[in-house]
């Protein structure tokens, strides 16, 4: 799809649209999958493409381009999706009559690694969703370079600045990893006094083939020749191999500091700080609800940066 689809002026609409087709249209957008969107809205794949066609026909052009991360809304259909929230916040006061509507509320999709996920991410929504019951977030975790594609997905949280086009970014806070041993395994080992004595442990911590984050790999430029012993995608499993003493562990201070059975070694040297940034697509900063999870969560980052960075125990 060229760069021009995205942005071509619409022909005069032929008739209005019809606001189901806007809502269809809406679904789509923020799942980026017809398939997804159809179950969301309980129809069927053919249903949710007819009627993103004849929303198209009424529009006089196109509203969605198919990109690798799927369906992405044009030029014109971003200005359809802003009336189709309209149309979708007109609808939830009609359900609700008798009831003070809340516009924070629905469905919030977002990524973020494991450890942010958990130890940021999952408190903040829980505070919120005791003022907005009706709120739902879902989380994918995952430590990846932001989308440049985002279908799907409202927010993302990522480590290391993004380069991304068509979406706002923001600087979060940020984190430190230093290296961690349990004490069991340096009264068996010898504990390492300085960085050349690390090359004779093993390290635990991400594949480094599949390692997507380029502000990740201190380790192996700190310690190049210190041998991998234990490596996975996920974090929570480096904070269990390294308290199981499968070696030296490069781990999140606030992860790492949780356990008593865990020692920092070398803070001196090792004091990796990595910022985390949050992505958001302009369209979804429009929503009541992704705002107010975007905001939490700066809010809960902020309050944790002593924690975070490896300042301050995390509390019991």
């Amino acid at each position: 799809m060229s760069a021009s689809s995205l942005t071509s002026e619409p022909r005069p609409p032929a008739e209005p649209p019809h606001p189901d087709d806007l809502l269809v249209l809406l679904a789509v957008a923020r799942t980026g999958r017809f398939t997804t969107a159809a179950d969301s809205l309980g129809l069927n794949h053919t249903t949710v493409s007819r009627r993103i066609a004849a929303l198209e026909k009424a529009l006089g052009g196109r509203v969605l381009a198919r990109t690798v991360g799927g369906w992405e809304l044009t030029d014109l259909g971003r200005r359809a999706a802003h009336a189709a929230e309209g149309v979708e916040a007109a609808v939830a006061l009609l359900n609700r009559p008798e009831e003070t509507a809340d516009a924070i509320s629905g469905v919030v999709r977002m990524s973020a690694t494991d450890g942010f996920s958990a130890y940021v991410v999952a408190p903040a929504v829980a505070a919120l969703q005791r003022e907005h019951p009706r709120l739902s977030v879902e989380i994918v975790t995952v430590t990846r370079r932001a989308l440049q594609h985002r279908s799907g997905l409202d927010i993302e949280v990522v480590v290391g600045e993004p380069q991304v086009h068509r979406a706002e970014a923001f600087r979060l806070g940020s984190y430190v990893l230093g290296m961690y041993a349990a004490r069991d395994y340096l009264a068996e080992r010898g504990t390492p006094a300085t960085v050349k004595e690390l090359v004779q442990h093993p390290l635990v911590y991400f594949v480094d083939s599949m390692l997507q984050v380029d502000d990740l790999d201190a380790p192996r430029r700190l310690v190049p020749s210190m041998r991998d012993g234990l490596s996975c995608t996920n974090v929570f499993v480096h904070v269990e191999a390294t308290r199981a003493g499968a070696g030296i562990g490069f781990l999140p201070c606030f992860m790492a500091d949780r356990h008593p059975d865990l020692v920092r070694l070398l803070p001196e040297d090792f004091a990796e700080e990595l910022p985390y940034w949050m992505v958001l697509r302009p369209d979804s900063l429009r929503q009541p609800a992704v705002a107010a999870v975007a905001q939490a969560l700066r809010r809960q980052t902020a309050a944790l940066q002593p924690v975070l960075r490896g300042r301050k125990p995390p509390a019991a």
